[in-house]
């Protein structure tokens, strides 16, 4: 075969299979385009020990806020604005979006943990061990400690996110700190029945067992305040009669205060 008729044949087969695979390109493209969302998958990843969402609420939600996303194109749905509106949502942390081949749209939740509950005149709400407030739930409870009195937070109702000023950020990052260590420690679980803040933001601590009131002065230093209410049990307590001292003062560093009346 003569030279140049080769070339020529080479580029033709070259040119040949480009156009193959070009077609076989814009069909699977053509075959992406045409798939479309037959329904959504929902998982709530921590359903089983919190219900502040359900999947009817999710739907319910998509619904309300983002459309119709059934029957549409699965490269027409929008999953970050999916994502962003759950997030939205004050008893969401997180929500991941994605779509499989089989054209499921799949959705996967994981709720806020509330640490703590907060309890005022003027309502109460929610806030989680990073410090995020957010509302209570309508439907919901979740059962965590309540601290009430004259929380020295500034939280018009309906907020959500982090307090606006450095020292409730502290205040509220020591409160979660103080309740954390009560309820993992077995000394301590269980053992206040109420934690009350005064008008200057310090803790009054109502004991389980005994009639003794704390006075905890603020929620700073709580490990060393703690370990000297232990030492009121187990050096104090056992010398005197039951119900002896009526309370019992920790806020001064270094001193265990007891007063009979």
């Amino acid at each position: 075969m003569k030279r140049g008729l080769r070339i020529t044949l080479t580029v033709a087969l070259l040119a040949g299979v480009a156009v193959l695979l070009w077609a076989l390109g814009r069909g699977t493209d053509h075959t992406r385009a045409m798939r479309t969302c037959n329904g959504v998958d929902i998982v709530i990843l921590d359903s089983t020990s919190l219900g502040f969402v359900t999947k009817a609420d999710i739907k319910g939600i998509l619904e309300k806020e983002y459309g119709v996303y059934n029957g549409q194109p699965l490269d027409s749905v929008n999953l970050k604005k999916i994502e962003n509106i759950l997030q939205g949502r004050s008893a969401i942390r997180s929500a991941e979006a994605y779509t499989t081949g089989d054209g499921q749209l799949h959705i996967l939740v994981t709720q806020r943990e509330p640490a703590v509950r907060f309890q005022t005149g003027q309502g109460g709400y929610y806030a989680d061990e990073t410090g995020y407030i957010f509302p209570l739930q309508a439907r919901y409870k979740s059962a965590v400690p309540m601290v009430k009195g004259e929380i020295p937070l500034n939280v018009p109702e309906g907020f959500k996110g982090y307090p606006a000023t450095e020292a409730e950020r502290r205040w509220l990052q020591e409160i979660t700190g103080l309740l954390g260590r009560i309820g993992k420690d077995r000394k301590w679980h269980g053992a206040f029945t109420s934690i009350e803040v005064t008008a200057n933001g310090e803790l009054v601590l109502r004991p389980a067992k005994g009639k003794e009131v704390f006075y905890f002065g603020g929620p700073d230093n709580y490990a060393d305040k703690l370990a000297r209410l232990e030492k009121y049990y187990t050096h104090i307590v056992p010398s005197r009669e039951p119900g002896y001292y009526k309370s019992v003062n920790v806020k001064y560093e270094k001193q265990i205060i007891c007063r009979t009346q």
